[in-house]
């Protein structure tokens, strides 16, 4: 082995070698530019130099050197500092008296007293302070054996992962064994301490020693719910390999029993999946099993084609009302997707799909009959399309699709139980249209011609009871309409003030006339089309109703509409913007759902729109849609928000459409009531500071349509010093049409350990408009963050 011995030397020589992001480019030197740095785990001892360092430095006869003042003993792989070190050259074996330092792969232990060998990575270190480079935790112990590079024993240690002044918790241990490339940590007989009190004890309890995975219990999470009572969680991590693992779940609810659940991922270079499902052997309220599952997977198969799956189904309509863990989200769950799907591009001019869709409704006894939607089974999809082609842009849509009227068969309903509501059948449609885009500085002109043309085969089923109405329609039927718009606008500015600041001011005028001759569609199927909602974008479009469009309504009318907006002149940020839009009609709408009744009128209903960033902190917006004659409200939407400063923020908004639009009944054969003709809502959100440390936190929902409370979220939080917070959360929110859940969140935040209890920041983030965690996150620690 060879050794140089001089405080010069080792400088620019102890970086870890890096590497490359990309092949290296030598360049006339033989040098190389590196993007990223890397530890080295496989060199050979007998290959690494040792640079000795030392204010005085004295070789004896047997080959020891001392070294004396600010001594160090470095190699590529680690460091060892002291006031005085005695090193042997021909073992590696180093003695360190006063001030001994250890550093090795961004992890450093320091003592009065150490032995450490440089060849073996094996040392002795008394009253032992340590740092983890990885984790950024800290600790210390009364004695650390380095047993080898990867394991270092600590006894009588006592741990945090809090490494600022005071920490807030601690964990003491008999004996903590630190696996260094196996990323964890044991502590046999282990004691969690916070604030001075014990709190939790484990005689084994294995953490990682860093941001990577590793097997082992997680936090137990805790709560309470009306629906389930006292809940608690004792999650179980299985790290399975780098690319899948699986989680294990079980779940007790004093109301109901033992919820078992598992989580499943897996991730390759071609594919993802992820799956996850819950089971109960016998609910204690209703005495039945319950169980839900869902799959997903996407596969990239080549050659432009790729895979996906969306599995899910549940018991019974109920499940998620009753086990919903953090509210509304699950809770208003009414329909379950389940989809398949074989897609091809060429990621130019054309693509593909072959795709199935099933549902499951979640019918609500409480409430009104949900009829369910059409499964697809199947539906295959071809689009060509050339954009630029001579200056012309050329798409064709092309589709065809089985449907399946689903048959309800549940206790929800019995009225309503096998009961045949609506027609199979098949739908061909192809959608191809040539436009024209003429395109100048501030403005454009796009004439569009299309033809669409639409095949249907339907099983009417009109010997049924539910189907009489639909006897003597014909089995086949075809459609075929040409439509034809012209799309214009400008784009006009000047310079202009607003609240005494330099401005832009523009001017965006557009017109859009649209012809569709009529049609006589009454005797068509409706598998899945609704009358679409009237706002800024829809006003614009070329057919007033939504999805599949099995209606197409006969137009000759012209949309008129005027934004104006106001940019700071400096950094283009928009303050203020106004927007306005009618349609007018030439000719009255002869194409209707069979539940609609059709207009007569020659303008639309205005719509109009305002956004203002009054501040940097304040914003306030307006969306409005109002009858021409008697100016009465149809659909509003409106709100401010204030944010001041860092966690605090509030917003109010208010909602309200009539008569809402729904595709529950196309056929208008369900009875009255099913539909919901007003939604009303005010909602309020907020984040404030208390005080220097206390945090309020909270949202409010109304319904005045239903004149009830349909969520209300209530929670304090505590920011305290040494790396921990506390909150506390409790949410009622409605889960059916009647029944309400009353739910209460206790979480006790650990920096670098973790939180005890139910976990409600998802449902903060989600539901509270701005919301932001009291404790900032912790930044990204790597071995390197210390490194020499």
């Amino acid at each position: 082995m060879a050794h140089w011995i001089g405080r010069f030397i080792f400088l620019g020589l102890c970086l870890p070698a890096p590497v490359l992001a990309a092949p290296p480019v030598p360049d006339a030197d033989g040098m190389r530019m590196v993007g990223s740095l890397r530890l080295h785990k496989d060199l050979k001892d007998d290959s690494l130099p040792s640079f000795l360092i030392g204010d005085e430095t004295v070789r004896g006869t047997d080959g020891r050197v001392i070294l004396r003042g600010n001594a160090q003993v470095r190699r590529l792989d680690s460091v060892v500092k002291g006031d005085r070190i005695d090193y042997l050259q021909s073992t590696g074996e180093a003695e360190v008296r006063g001030n001994g330092l250890v550093l090795r792969d961004g992890n450093i232990v320091r003592g009065p007293h150490l032995r450490y060998n440089v060849d073996t990575q094996q040392g002795l270190i008394e009253q032992p302070r340590f740092w983890l480079g990885g984790s950024a935790g800290a600790g210390r112990a009364d004695e650390a054996e380095i047993l080898s590079r990867e394991h270092m024993r600590l006894k009588n240690v006592r741990y945090s992962g809090w490494t600022g002044p005071d920490p807030a918790w601690h964990i003491d241990s008999s004996r903590v064994d630190l696996y260094l490339d196996e990323n964890e940590g044991v502590a046999r007989h282990g004691v969690l301490y916070f604030k001075g009190a014990p709190i939790l004890y484990s005689p084994y309890l294995s953490f990682p020693l860093g941001k990577d995975r590793k097997s082992g219990f997680l936090l137990p999470t805790y709560g309470t719910s009306s629906n389930g009572g006292l809940e608690l969680t004792t999650p179980y991590y299985l790290n399975l390999a780098p690319n899948y693992d699986a989680t294990l779940y079980p779940r007790y609810l004093s109301k109901r029993g033992l919820l078992l659940g598992t989580e499943f991922r897996h991730l390759s270079a071609r594919s993802h999946s992820e799956l996850f499902g819950s089971y109960i052997m016998r609910d204690r309220q209703t005495g039945d099993k319950r169980w839900m599952y869902s799959v997903q997977h996407t596969q990239t198969l080549g050659k432009g084609f790729s895979a996906y799956l969306d599995a899910r189904k549940v018991s019974d309509d109920d499940y998620f009302r009753d086990f919903s863990s953090f509210g509304l989200t699950d809770a208003a769950i009414t329909y379950m997707p389940s989809q398949a799907m074989l897609s091809w591009t060429d990621n130019r001019f054309l693509n593909g799909s072959l795709q199935f869709y099933r549902y499951q409704t979640l019918q609500d006894s409480t409430g009104s009959f949900l009829a369910p939607p059409y499964d697809m089974l199947p539906q295959l999809s071809f689009t060509a399309q050339r954009y630029g082609w001579h200056g012309l842009d050329v798409v064709s849509a092309n589709t065809a699709t089985r449907f399946v009227a689903p048959i309800y068969h549940g206790d929800a309903f019995p009225d309503q139980s096998g009961k045949r509501l609506m027609p199979n059948g098949t739908r061909l449609t192809s959608y191809t249209s040539i436009a024209r885009p003429f395109v100048l500085p501030g403005a454009y002109l796009t004439p569009k011609v299309g033809l669409h043309m639409s095949q249907y085969e339907t099983e009417w089923f009109s010997s049924a009871p539910s189907m009489t109405q639909f006897a003597g329609r014909p089995r086949s039927q075809t459609r075929v309409l040409p439509i034809a718009s012209v799309d214009s606008g400008l784009t006009l500015e000047r310079d202009a003030s607003l609240f005494g600041n330099a401005a832009v001011q523009t001017l965006e005028p557009r017109l859009y006339y649209l012809y569709v001759p009529y049609r006589d569609q009454s005797e068509l199927p409706v598998f899945d089309t609704g009358l679409a909602t009237f706002n800024f974008q829809q006003a614009f479009d070329e057919n007033i109703f939504s999805g599949g469009w099995d209606r197409i309504a006969n137009a000759n009318q012209l949309t008129v509409g005027l934004t104006s907006r106001w940019l700071d002149a400096g950094t283009g940020f928009e303050r203020l913007s106004l927007s306005l839009a009618q349609r007018f009609y030439f000719d009255r709408q002869k194409v209707t759902l069979s539940s609609e009744t059709p207009r007569l009128d020659t303008q639309s209903d205005y719509l109009i729109g305002a956004r203002a960033a009054l501040t940097d902190n304040f914003s306030v917006y307006f969306d409005g849609q109002f009858d021409h004659d008697t100016q009465e409200r149809n659909r509003l939407s409106s709100g401010v928000r204030w944010t001041p400063k860092r966690l605090a923020t509030v917003s109010l908004s208010y909602r309200y459409e009539r008569d809402v639009n729904s595709y529950a009944d196309p056929y208008g054969v369900l009875p009255s009531g099913t539909v919901p003709a007003t939604r009303e809502q005010v909602s309020l959100s907020t984040q404030w500071p208390l005080s220097v440390r206390w945090y309020g936190v909270g949202r409010y929902d109304y319904s005045l349509a239903e004149k009830r409370s349909t969520q209300s979220i209530v929670g304090l939080e505590y920011r305290g010093d040494g790396g921990w917070a506390a909150r506390v959360v409790m949410q009622r929110y409605a889960v059916s049409a009647q029944k309400t859940n009353t739910a209460l969140f206790l979480q006790l935040e650990l920096t670098g350990l973790g939180s005890l209890g139910t976990n409600p920041m998802s449902l903060l983030t989600d539901r509270v408009i701005g919301y932001q965690p009291v404790t900032p996150p912790t930044p990204e620690k790597t071995v390197f963050e210390r490194y020499e």
